[in-house]
């Protein structure tokens, strides 16, 4: 007979994964980039609708939408398509003071030549292709100051910061130029379906804004650039070109803005229209997560900003806030979110926590 075998020893139990704890939950999602903003951006709603009911209504009249939200949406569209251009310039590391006073210059020349022609449809489509073409050359005339001069990004888009109104007036002949079109005031108070034409304009933009640099190279040539100059280059990157077209294209999209936010008035004051709009555009953009110092970039970040500044702006006027203390209060805002997001501020109101937290007990083997 054979040796009776060995009894065998039991299998240890296969050791269960751990589950990620509601602390390591709360760190990953504070830690998104958009997760301030957002918050934020629900907080001032939520509040503002306590304190005015009938904030968050929406109602439909003659098949149009209205409401605080929709004129909200409206609003945020300038911000938005100044932010859109201008995220795509500040990842490349550079910067465009410019944008409002491209914003003047775009609307001053599409609304002369409407004088100067008469109103039509037809006369309102060349005055926005004019306009449009404007603002395409002014960014270009940008792109070249820093590309090919090789002037510093802030010191080159100063120069028409400070001469570009200067040229809408000598386009408007120091004049407010007021004029007559229904197509053209569609643009800033039509609706499309029964949505505000500018929120139609501002969705379109965006999703062609988007798969122009996610779906292609674009914006991971833009981000390699803001991140590393030089290195970009060595591995074939024509930087040069890239930050053309990219001024090219924020100018493009002030010009647009331009249009947007003069058309519903259908009065070009060169004086006025875009002022202190790149303080507005840098803002929705640092907001949005984007860093000043170049590299990677979030247009849904851009957009977050946008509704955000506008709901500030809305909100100081449901608050019945004194217009001395505007400037405070939005300062007091973008403030609070700033901090909220800063990644050492996290770390250590994260670490607080995690001290305090009982760690849990670990099982027996």
């Amino acid at each position: 007979m054979s040796a009776p075998t060995a009894a065998r020893a039991p299998r240890a139990a296969a050791p269960q994964p751990r589950r990620p704890s509601l602390l390591a939950d709360l760190r990953r999602v504070t830690r998104h980039q958009l997760f301030w903003p957002v918050a934020a951006l629900v907080v001032l709603v939520l509040a503002c609708g306590v304190y005015s009911p009938g904030f968050l209504d929406v109602t439909i009249k003659d098949d149009h939408l209205f409401g605080q939200p929709i004129d909200i949406l409206r609003q945020s569209v300038t911000p938005l398509l100044l932010g859109l251009g201008m995220c795509l310039v500040i990842a490349t590391g550079g910067i465009d003071l410019s944008v409002g006073a491209v914003m003047a210059i775009s609307l001053a020349v599409s609304l002369t030549y409407i004088d100067a022609t008469g109103p039509g449809t037809g006369t309102a489509l060349v005055a926005v292709a004019i306009g449009l073409v404007t603002a395409l050359l002014i960014g270009a005339f940008n792109g070249f100051l820093v590309t090919a001069l090789g002037i510093q990004p802030f010191i080159a888009t100063m120069i028409l910061m400070v001469a570009g109104r200067g040229i809408a007036m000598l386009v408007t002949e120091g004049q407010i130029t007021t004029t007559a079109s229904p197509a053209f005031k569609s643009i800033g108070s039509g609706f499309v379906l029964g949505v505000p034409t500018p929120v139609v304009i501002g969705a379109v933009v965006f999703v062609l804004v988007t798969v122009l640099v996610r779906r292609t190279a674009l914006g991971m040539l833009v981000e390699s650039i803001g991140i590393n100059r030089e290195a970009s280059r060595l591995a074939g990157v024509r930087a040069r070109g890239l930050e053309w077209s990219v001024y090219a294209i924020c100018g493009l999209l002030a010009g647009l803005a331009g249009l947007v936010y003069g058309a519903p008035t259908m009065a070009a004051d060169a004086n006025n229209i875009g002022l202190m709009k790149e303080l507005d555009a840098i803002m929705v953009v640092v907001l949005g997560g984007t860093r000043l110092d170049g590299g990677k970039f979030s247009l849904a970040g851009v957009v977050v900003g946008s509704l955000l500044l506008t709901t500030i702006e809305r909100a100081v006027i449901i608050f019945h806030i004194p217009s001395q203390v505007t400037p405070l209060f939005k300062a007091l805002v973008l403030i609070i979110v700033c901090l909220a997001a800063s990644e050492r501020l996290r770390k250590a109101v994260t670490g607080a926590v995690g001290r305090l937290v009982p760690a849990r007990p670990q099982e027996a083997s």
